[in-house]
């Protein structure tokens, strides 16, 4: 029964080969596989794996081998047709029933295949020969071993027009079948010619690892220094990424996914220790290329786009936000990752290391954080136009993020942000409030600061044993203006002579030449409203006050560093100041909340 390979290869993608065998046996994690006793010989020490990643099972001990459909055909004795009925039922799916064009079809693809295959070899022999050796010490100059070239299948396409053509005749296959794959092209005069010609060649696979297409760097002569192949029946290059199918292998294990512009950046980073890079194929990335990313899974944490550090690199981080934020969802995002400027994956490793890349990926951030570096990144923002305008763009920006609870969460996050930086309230609820000031700010009046200075004296004048022990923190306070000296008197006089009641400390302090401040002072009304500094008070209640002209004292200084930190980020927007500014408002904000209401008790 002839099928689709896309429907055979969906079918593999939705059942996790694990999981349909976990039905039929036991089934132990082993590092990054399962393993357990063989179903199909007796044994009691466990010798067959199961590999999600690469979607087959393998017994060390009989041999057996194969895939999800060949597992159930074998263990539950089904032919192969009942075999995809059984597994379609449980991944949801529908049996196709193909036409004779359809069939004909499926041969014709699986012909296309092998075609690929035998060009992607033979390119791999003209590497090795005389005309090959140019781009072979290309190659080795740009870092790579010979393994490496063998292992990627690196070849070279000479410049001889008619070679490929007339080596694929001895194979059986005829010139129209190179043209379907993109291969060959025919001139105005009727002559079929080689599209790539003397280019470095690296093969294109399909995420089962079948070589599907190629992309050539130019060796010599004018041209674009990279060419595709164009979309054919095997292969559109919005849908695939360059070494897809070695990512899904190492991402389950771990690895993260990484995604840069070229094929020399991913060889580069896989050789360097990074096994999960990949590449779009000469376009931006699409819907399906991330979808893809996304279905690659593993602990790695979320893909990884990364660009070059100068402008072109900061646009291309635009475009790239732009096409994933519609596409967002539960546990759906990327990081950005920049490079240094000038540098791209391959200089930077070679320059620097495997370390100066890892940092440049731990330093990743997220999507969000684009959004709001794009839109608040060296602009002038002191005017209130211009934050209106921020926010205008970011939540354009959002809007577009079609997964309603994504949304939301952007929403409320980014207001916040807002909120930090501008000062213009806290997020409560759907909709957006001004930021509550501490009950002790609302209650004293303008001269606030002068009022708590007197009052602070008044307390102790009226109860001077408290000094002995709240003196410390009371005098980090500080006093200035008309006030400085009285003060200065009462701090000395009760750390030289400590003990004195209320009438010792006024008659030290008149001896001093204070007696008419004194008099003002004490007959000031300021204990109508706080009570703690009345004479008939207890000690408990004079501390309680004493503790809120602290707290007062605390949050007008933080206050003060607020609106310093408002205006150098106004001036210069960044990230450390936004970070500094969100830190110092919720310092405030726990401060006045935990602020004592002792001025009017």
């Amino acid at each position: 029964m002839p099928l689709p390979p896309s429907f055979l290869d969906e079918l593999r993608t939705r059942l996790p080969l694990s999981e349909v065998l976990a039905k039929r046996m036991t089934l132990t994690r082993a590092g990054r596989e399962f393993k357990g006793c063989c179903p199909f010989h007796n044994e009691k020490t466990p010798s067959f794996y199961v590999n999600d990643a690469k979607g087959f099972f393998h017994c060390f001990g009989c041999g057996a081998h194969g895939d999800i459909i060949g597992f159930v055909m074998r263990f539950d004795r089904y032919s192969f047709p009942e075999a995809i009925d059984h597994l379609a039922q449980q991944a949801g799916m529908e049996v196709p029933t193909l036409s004779r064009e359809e069939v004909e079809q499926a041969k014709q693809q699986k012909t296309l295949h092998q075609l690929c295959e035998v060009t992607c070899a033979w390119y791999e022999q003209q590497l090795h020969t005389a005309k090959g050796r140019p781009s072979l010490d290309y190659l080795r100059g740009r870092g790579l071993s010979d393994e490496a070239i063998a292992r990627f299948r690196l070849g070279y396409a000479p410049m001889d027009g008619a070679a490929l053509l007339a080596h694929l005749k001895t194979q059986g296959f005829e010139p129209e079948q190179a043209m379907e794959v993109g291969l060959a092209r025919r001139s105005d005069d009727g002559r079929t010619y080689s599209f790539f010609r003397d280019r470095v060649m690296f093969p294109v696979t399909d995420r089962r690892g079948r070589v599907v297409a190629f992309g050539g760097r130019i060796m010599s002569g004018d041209g674009p220094k990279y060419i595709n192949s164009p979309d054919h029946p095997l292969f559109h290059k919005g849908k695939l990424l360059y070494s897809l199918a070695r990512a899904r292998e190492e991402a389950p294990r771990g690895a993260p996914a990484i995604v840069v512009e070229g094929y020399m950046d991913v060889i580069s980073l896989i050789e360097a220790g990074f096994p999960a890079a990949v590449a779009p194929l000469g376009t931006a990335l699409t819907e399906n290329q991330m979808e893809e990313l996304w279905k690659l899974g593993g602990t790695g944490g979320d893909p990884i786009l990364c660009f070059d550090g100068d402008n072109a690199g900061q646009r291309a981080a635009a475009r790239s936000v732009e096409r994933v934020l519609p596409l967002l969802g539960a546990n759906r995002t990327v990081r950005i990752a920049f490079l240094p400027q000038g540098q791209d994956p391959d200089d930077l490793i070679k320059s620097a290391g495997p370390k100066a890349m890892q940092e440049v990926l731990t330093n990743a951030i997220p999507l969000i954080d684009m959004l709001w570096r794009l839109e608040t990144e060296g602009k002038d923002l002191s005017a209130p136009e211009a934050r209106a305008g921020v926010r205008s763009a970011l939540f354009e920006r959002i809007g577009k993020i079609a997964d309603q609870t994504v949304q939301t969460y952007y929403k409320t996050e980014l207001q916040q942000r807002l909120n930090a930086a501008f000062g213009w309230g806290r997020v409560a609820g759907p909709r957006y409030e001004k930021a509550p000031s501490s009950n002790l700010a609302r209650r004293l009046p303008p001269d606030a600061t002068q009022q708590r200075q007197r009052m602070l004296i008044i307390g102790l004048l009226r109860h001077p044993q408290v000094f002995e022990t709240m003196g410390e923190r009371l005098i980090g306070l500080g006093i200035t203006g008309p006030l400085d000296s009285l003060w200065q008197a009462v701090v000395s006089t009760l750390e030289t002579s400590p003990g004195l009641d209320s009438e010792g400390l006024r008659s030290h302090l008149s001896d001093q030449g204070f007696s008419d401040q004194l008099d003002q002072l004490l007959a000031e009304k300021l204990t109508t409203v706080n009570r703690w500094a009345r004479p008939d008070v207890e000690v408990y209640q004079v501390e309680r006050g004493l503790e809120g002209i602290i707290s007062a004292h605390r949050l007008t200084t933080m206050q003060a560093e607020l609106r310093q930190a408002e205006r150098s980020l106004a001036e210069r927007m960044d990230e450390a100041g936004l970070a500094r500014l969100a830190a110092l408002r919720k310092e405030y904000q726990e401060a006045a909340a935990a602020s004592m209401p002792g001025e009017d008790e």
